[in-house]
């Protein structure tokens, strides 16, 4: 059974259209139990929904009194009944009813199933690494999510994915990512501000590296964290947010506890594990002059991988005769992808989500 789980606050009519969108679902038969479940995160107004869906599905609210952000999802985990968890947004759906399928056949060691975010604009969502989903389309066993302590109520918003992940990794967990699973991710631009966004993802990946990076990479970690955001903040002209993001990390850096990762957990938790397994089963790199284009997350890694494991020689993209996708997130990379393949060009993906092939074709 699935439970399609959507967190919302002040957006009545955004999750009055998104419920719309799941009404017009054909249900799966081999679900018929399945229900939605609403998180009322503290909206001055209560939230108030249909009791069933034109579908069937039965939809619950659960209502929090105080504003939890991400972790109000703690809250409808909780009351679900599914054995799994379809996490969306109030502004987010899946297109089809496939999630009961690909839980059924997830493995045994796999408690979280990512999903492709699609955006209006015809591309994908950012975020996410390969053992890093985007908590806005995927499929969650609820037994762990419960056992692990859900999200960390203490990032209130971004990153908490990270943490969660993280978590899962250290814990004997695996997260994977299947193309099949297609959300449609509307990303309304109501409270969304830059400055506060950039001043939550300083402070809260700081403390996702804080607590498990393992020693030899801690500093390094933090300081790339830094480093990257404060070239945004540069780009964007937010810089005020990112200081006080700083300012916050800085005052809060101690108190996060030190639960490192091992070292093969860790190069999972980055990526580096997915490059590597990617590249020894596709060797046609070694001996190649080699670009790295269209570079996003975790270039960094991309590259040291082809340098220590790859056999090839990095240069620009004038001089190359192989072009190597530069990032490990998984919306970002797929459209870096189309945009080499419409133009006739092949570009080696860094690694290869499972189905990758339903949308190269």
């Amino acid at each position: 059974m699935i439970s399609y789980l959507i967190p919302t606050r002040h957006r009545p009519d955004r999750l009055a259209a998104t419920l719309t969108a799941l009404a017009r679902l054909d249900p799966d038969p081999a679900d018929p139990a399945a229900e939605v479940i609403v998180v009322d995160d503290a909206s001055e107004t209560p939230v108030t929904t249909p009791t069933r869906l034109a579908n069937g599905w039965a939809v619950r609210v659960v209502r929090c009194e105080t504003q939890c952000g991400a972790a109000a999802r703690n809250a409808g985990v909780e009351a679900a009944r599914g054995a799994w968890i379809f996490m969306l947004d109030d502004d987010s759906w899946p297109l089809d009813t496939a999630a009961n399928g690909i839980a059924a056949t997830a493995g045994n060691d796999v408690a979280a199933i990512g999903g492709q975010i699609l955006l209006p604009g015809g591309h994908h969502e950012h975020g996410g690494l390969p053992e890093v989903f985007v908590g806005c389309g995927v499929l969650l066993r609820r037994d762990v999510f419960l056992d692990l302590g859900g999200y960390d109520d203490t990032f209130h918003y971004y990153a908490e994915e990270y943490d969660y992940c993280a978590r899962l990794i250290r814990a004997g967990w695996r997260v994977r990512h299947d193309w099949r699973l297609q959300v449609r991710h509307e990303k309304v631009a109501a409270g969304r501000r830059l400055a506060v966004i950039l001043r939550r993802l300083v402070r809260n990946n700081g403390w996702v590296a804080q607590r498990y990076a393992p020693e030899k990479h801690h500093q390094p970690a933090l300081e790339e964290i830094v480093e990257r955001y404060a070239r945004i903040a540069a780009r964007e002209g937010v810089a005020f947010g990112y200081q006080r993001g700083l300012d916050d990390l800085m005052e809060t850096i101690d108190e996060q506890p030190r639960v490192p990762l091992t070292e093969e957990q860790w190069q999972r938790f980055t990526g580096a594990t997915a490059v590597e397994e990617h590249l020894a089963a596709t060797p046609e790199l070694a001996g190649h002059a080699v670009a790295i284009v269209d570079e996003g997350k975790h270039a960094n890694v991309i590259r040291r991988v082809l340098l220590e494991r790859g056999g090839c020689m990095l240069v620009g993209e004038d001089d190359a005769d192989r072009l190597v996708i530069g990032t490990l997130s998984p919306g970002p990379m797929l459209d870096a992808w189309e945009r080499h393949h419409r133009a006739g060009v092949d570009a080696w993906m860094g690694w290869r989500p499972d189905h990758a092939g339903v949308l190269a074709g």
